[in-house]
């Protein structure tokens, strides 16, 4: 058996095995029937705490559509984290019935003791603090756009303080993407300090930049890519969606905006997304968006993430 692999962070990943997943999705998107029973005979079980439209859909797809199994369980009707069952426990015996689990978490730290008491692979379908699955496939939608990695400009605009800019800044500084988020002055919408001091530590090695703006047109000017998320993330209460609409405003990725960025720049989100919030309708609807190649795209680097932490390239029927 190979030796126990996670992904809990792009953080904990390197260059090359971020670009080996991406050569994984793209081959494997390329010739779906060769994989067809590459995950015969496997299970996953998916966690959920937190709601989800596309991880619960794209990795059940994903598991089907290579030969295997998902199951789905929710934590809303579950012993776990009301007293009755503790986290390890939890990973111990769930790791006697399948060969990999995926879980969508509030808690980062409940994410990181999953793994540590789990024997299967762990992956991070979504933490507060990241969101590494959906970081991977922005890199693949990237790189199937641009032809390459190195070099790319992205720009994120709007709330920085959450999970994909975070683990967008982990990936891009590793394989090369240069990224400049826009965003705010007041802590509450900076990146953490610590993934930023990381990922300009990895951008060094990497000949990309990592810069943090507080003007959205000093952000987008010359990207090749400008990125936005929701305003309103799951974990945000509803008292604070007016003060944060007014102050993230001047943020709203616009058709002018667009402007600044280069001719041929592309449109991303990772969805779900608010027209007329963080993104104007004819800009997500507009024919620069790919916010619906992105979303596919999600399937495809699962596939692959399953297929690497599992340890099999497609031929391998062995199992766990």
């Amino acid at each position: 058996m190979s030796t126990l692999r996670h992904l809990l962070s792009l953080a904990d990943w390197s260059r090359g095995e971020i670009e080996e997943a991406i050569d994984c999705a793209i081959t494997i998107k390329r010739q779906p029937d060769v994989y067809a029973q590459a995950l015969s005979g496997r299970i996953l079980l998916m966690i959920f705490e937190k709601p989800s439209l596309r991880t619960r859909i794209s990795f059940e797809a994903a598991m089907l559509q290579m030969g295997g199994h998902g199951v789905y369980y929710d934590l809303g009707s579950s012993p776990w984290g009301v007293g009755k069952e503790t986290t390890a426990d939890t990973a111990r015996t769930a790791s006697r019935y399948v060969h990999a689990i995926m879980a969508r978490l509030f808690s980062r730290r409940h994410m990181q003791e999953l793994a540590q008491y789990a024997s299967v692979p762990v992956i991070n379908g979504l933490t507060d603090f990241e969101h590494p699955c959906q970081a991977l496939g922005d890199l693949l939608t990237i790189r199937e756009l641009k032809q390459t990695l190195q070099g790319v400009k992205v720009a994120y605009v709007g709330d920085a303080r959450n999970n994909v800019t975070h683990s967008l800044l982990d990936g891009c500084a590793k394989v090369g993407v240069s990224i400049r988020v826009g965003c705010p002055k007041e802590e509450r919408y900076q990146p953490a300090p610590e993934v930023l001091a990381r990922a300009r530590r990895c951008a060094q090695v990497s000949d990309a930049a990592v810069e943090v703006v507080h003007d959205a047109r000093g952000a987008v000017a010359g990207a090749d890519v400008v990125y936005t998320d929701t305003w309103m993330s799951y974990h945000i209460p509803p008292e604070q969606c007016e003060p944060r609409l007014k102050e993230l405003a001047p943020f709203r990725v616009t058709p002018d905006l667009m402007a600044h960025a280069k001719d041929d720049a592309h449109f991303m989100h990772c969805l779900p997304a608010q027209r007329g919030v963080e993104v104007t309708a004819d800009v997500i609807d507009g024919p620069q968006s790919v916010v619906f190649h992105q979303a596919e795209n999600r399937l495809h680097i699962e596939k692959a993430i399953l297929l690497l932490l599992l340890g099999t390239d497609g031929k391998d029927e062995t199992t766990i």
